[in-house]
């Protein structure tokens, strides 16, 4: 068994507890570590953001302990109750292959040929590369399912969206989608980069498994999720050669003659295909050996004279790009309706559209707009999402956008482009209201719809709305941007609010939050808009463990609302100032924090805007100052302020009596009375449990267990 005390079993501890910081259970035990750590190394130590600096922390750790018994038992007791991170053990899969695939035998020898090489400490890794259209995601995908049974423990697949720099995900999202698929929980994912790459490093370690990294933009997206695990194989899908991925290439190029019309065969009837003889030789001309246009072409041999318009028309598009020739075909055969959907929908990168947005922006009904979308994705003119909704193909995109200059005008366009955004702004929040009936926004919108029914029938299904349509909403805000609407910008940001709250998708939303601010500063500097905007970035920063941004962010939003003139916003920036000092264990700073907070709120009169939220602001800020003092190890004083805070909650607020009853007993643990703190313990555990919050009482089970422990003498 491994010595607690010793540097490597420390070190494992800082860093299990910094992995589990994704939900409140593991932010507590961050919390009361920090306060070990100061009682053991004697000074405040700044809490560790990265792996070096949390090997600096443990060395800290290591020294104190190794000569002084006391401090040791007391590590020892944390040590064996800390949270560890849960298993990662699903078994993930591919999408589904498509169902006729012709030929690519030279390209999969090659995976295959990496697949089977024998591991000798370099990565796996192979890169599969074509233009637009040829099948290159097709293939990874069809390769892995038939090689399944060489990835016993599964087949990880992430969409990395590199069709441009403005679509492709980050580090940090793609990685919380690879630890999710393998099984970890989502409140269990890491918040900080490095340490999700680490656990992602250690979730691969000694399992064989295919990744798939499919739309690579470069070499830059790809490498933070390479492993030299020697079970795991990555194929790397990209239009073009990386530079700078050391990986074997997999050139995939435009089928045979012989190969097309083999897929042609088994897309098309036999005696359609025989039908379409005379003009067979130029639709494969046409075709170019491209898998997507002998797709699109199919269903045209039913139709024999638009098939035979689309092999020799005089508009057809050149035979040296088989993507646009097939998409303005197919275009060119569509219904007004369709085709206006097809222009007007693709003046943004949207991620994926559906039939209510459509239908406000073309004016049709849901069932009209719903009805056009299933042609264009019959048409290949849209893919299907399998959500509901359909997305463009870039090079697709592209000529509708191509399409929409040219028979739409600047002003049809811009009016479908702002009328998109009006549709997200109108439905996010609508959303944001029903998701958090008792939080406030700022904004027309919000002001307009504060107080009307909506249309969700609780505070879950309008969550659930607002996460459905997260990456369109944070494309909203850049198009808003983009069309010069600050305002719509602000509002917008604000609409993401619950999700940052209560869903954690703070890597995803971090884009729009930094268009948010820079926005309101440009806009309306040192205004209510510009405090709220900083607050909101700065919270998702702290999330995501960029402490030191935060803490910028953090002081321009005081500075903004204090100009402003917002007492109750300039109160509340200052106190989640705070509480990133508390996660720092910067904690003198954290309990100066609060006091400067309670001095602002003193400025709040009878009639002034926050006054109904003062008793409930005063009692949170007591019960932080209180927490500040115990990492201070002034527990007396802390005990008092926690005292003082629990009486308020008590009368309407089991959640918050909950927390702290939690920080109470810690106190008393902290303070060498175990006693005390159990019954403190039992309440909480008694009140969570009806409050089914099952991460808290993940953490007051390992408080009990720590108590019961210190009493019985063995720590």
């Amino acid at each position: 068994m491994l010595d607690p005390i010793s540097l490597t079993a420390i070190t494992a501890v800082l860093g299990a507890v910094g992995m589990g910081m994704g939900n409140e259970a593991g932010k507590w035990a961050w919390e009361s570590a920090g306060g070990l750590v100061r009682r053991i190394v004697g000074r405040q130590v700044a809490a560790p953001t990265g792996p070096a600096e949390r090997d600096t922390v443990a060395r800290l750790i290591h020294d104190a302990v190794r000569d002084d018994p006391a401090l040791a038992r007391a590590w020892t007791a944390f040590a064996l109750t800390a949270p560890a991170p849960g298993q990662a053990a699903a078994i993930p899969a591919l999408p589904p292959s498509v169902r006729f695939f012709t030929d690519r035998q030279g390209p999969m020898k090659r995976l295959k040929r990496e697949a089977r090489r024998k591991a000798d400490g370099r990565p796996r890794i192979a890169l599969i590369h074509g233009p637009e259209g040829i099948g290159t995601s097709a293939l990874a995908v069809h390769w892995g399912c038939r090689q399944a049974r060489r990835f016993p423990d599964g087949q990880l697949y992430a969409d990395l969206r590199g069709a441009s720099s403005g679509t492709a995900l980050d580090i940090a999202t793609v990685l919380r989608s690879l630890l999710v698929q393998l099984g970890v929980k989502q409140d269990e994912v890491p918040p900080g980069t490095a340490e999700r790459r680490e656990r992602f490093r250690q979730s691969v370690a000694g399992r064989r498994l295919l990744l798939v990294l499919d739309h690579a933009h470069s070499s830059a997206q790809v490498l933070p999720l390479l492993t030299s695990a020697p079970g795991v194989f990555t194929v790397v899908v990209a239009r073009r050669p990386l530079p700078g991925l050391d990986a074997v290439p997999v050139p995939v190029g435009p089928l045979s003659e012989r190969d097309s019309r083999r897929l042609l065969k088994s897309l098309v009837e036999k005696r359609d295909l025989a039908m379409a003889r005379p003009v067979l030789p130029r639709v494969l001309e046409r075709c170019a050996g491209s898998p997507y246009a002998l797709r699109a072409v199919a269903p045209r041999f039913l139709e024999p004279h638009l098939l035979a318009e689309a092999a020799t028309g005089p508009d057809a598009a050149p035979v040296g790009d088989p993507v646009r020739a097939a998409a303005e075909s197919a275009y060119r055969e569509l219904e007004p309706g369709a085709a206006r959907v097809y222009r007007l929908m693709s003046l943004w990168e949207w991620p994926a559209i559906g039939p209510a947005v459509v239908a406000q922006v073309t004016g049709v009904t849901e069932a009209e707009a719903a009805r056009s979308l299933e042609v264009l994705a019959d048409r290949q003119l849209l893919e299907r999402t399998g959500t509901g909704r359909y997305r463009y193909r870039p090079v697709v995109r592209a000529h509708a956008e191509e399409a929409a200059g040219r028979e739409d005008r600047i002003a049809a366009c811009s009016a479908a482009l702002t009328g998109t955004v009006e549709w997200y702004l109108r439905f996010a929040v609508r959303a944001r209201l029903d998701a958090l009936p008792q939080s406030w926004g700022i904004g027309p919108l919000y002001d307009e719809l504060k107080g009307s029914p909506g249309p969700y029938g609780d505070t879950g299904e309008a969550l659930s709305a607002l996460e459905a349509e997260l990456d369109n909403l944070v494309q909203a805000v850049r198009a808003a941007d983009e069309l010069g609407e600050p305002e719509w910008v602000s509002q917008l940001c604000q609409a993401l609010w619950p999700l940052q709250l209560k869903a954690g998708h703070h890597d995803v939303i971090l884009p729009a939050l930094r268009v948010g601010a820079r926005a309101a500063d440009a806009h309306a500097p040192m205004s209510r808009m510009a405090g709220r905007m900083h607050s909101l970035l700065a919270l998702d920063l702290v999330e995501l463990w960029q402490f030191e941004e935060a803490g910028r962010e953090l002081a321009a939003a005081a500075r903004a609302e204090q100009e402003a003139g917002h007492l109750r916003g300039h109160a509340s920036a200052v106190e989640s100032l705070g509480l990133l000092r508390l996660r720092q264990w910067r904690y003198q700073e954290a309990y100066n924090c609060f006091a400067e907070a309670g001095l602002i709120l003193d400025g709040i009169g009878p009639g002034d805007e926050g006054e109904d939220d003062l008793p409930r602001a005063r009692a949170l800020l007591e019960r932080h100052r209180g927490r500040a003092l115990r990492g201070l190890a002034r527990y007396a004083e802390a005990r008092d302020l926690l005292e003082t805070g629990l009486r308020f909650f008590r009368a309407a607020d089991p959640y918050n009596t909950a927390r702290t009853l939690t920080d109470l007993a810690e106190t008393w643990l902290d303070a060498g009375d175990p006693g005390a703190a159990l019954p403190l313990i039992d309440e909480a555990m008694a009140m969570l449990d009806a409050e089914k919050a099952a991460h808290h009482l993940t953490h007051l089970r390992a408080l009990r267990e720590r108590c019961v422990s210190a009493r019985e003498g063995v720590a």
